[in-house]
């Protein structure tokens, strides 16, 4: 297994929970993307698409097997998630071109705060910033957001999330769960 390390030697991991997207619907969203015919930014890799839950940023390794033992005794949804990503954003101070939603359901809005009072008694980091859902499909990118021929109308219906490691550009799965209590 690869991991970084930090200067101390401790092995660590860059980690996420997220919602993950099926590959249909990141092929219809990628097809979507090359269809703005985009001149800036750098793309997101179609493999990479998601809506972020929480970031966790770098969070040693050895917490890994805690984190995932709090997420197994966290009260869930009870169904799956519907999340409308409908508006072309672009995030000026992180430099992105973002799909997000116009309305936030509550039930996604009650995940994430389950997420980060399990996350807080294993003392990693608070996010000091209110929860925005979105897909990243281009990063460094700067201007308007594009002109599209095709208003953007992406439904996700998640039935799981997972826990994610970045690494070298890849989003890898560590760890899932169903969004419903069975």
């Amino acid at each position: 297994m690869v991991q970084d390390v930090r200067p101390s030697g401790a092995p660590f991991k860059r980690l996420f929970f997220a919602l993950a997207l099926p590959e249909t619907q990141r092929r219809a969203v990628a097809q979507w993307r090359r269809e703005l015919g985009l001149r800036a930014g750098k793309p997101v890799p179609a493999e990479n698409f998601h809506v972020t839950l929480l970031f966790l940023g770098d969070v040693d390794a050895a917490q890994v097997p805690a984190l995932c033992a709090a997420v197994d005794g966290m009260t869930r949804p009870g169904a799956p998630i519907r999340l409308l990503l409908d508006r072309l954003q672009v995030w000026r101070r992180a430099g992105a071109l973002v799909l997000e939603p116009g309305d936030t359901p509550a039930s996604l809005r009650q995940l994430v705060y389950g997420l980060e009072q399990r996350v807080l008694p294993l003392g990693i980091a608070e996010q000091a910033r209110e929860y925005r859902p979105h897909l990243t499909l281009s990063r460094d990118f700067q201007g308007q957001p594009p002109e599209a021929a095709q208003a953007p109308e992406f439904f996700l219906n998640a039935r799981r999330f997972g826990l994610y490691e970045s690494r070298k550009g890849r989003y890898c799965p560590l760890a899932e769960w169903p969004l419903d209590e069975a």
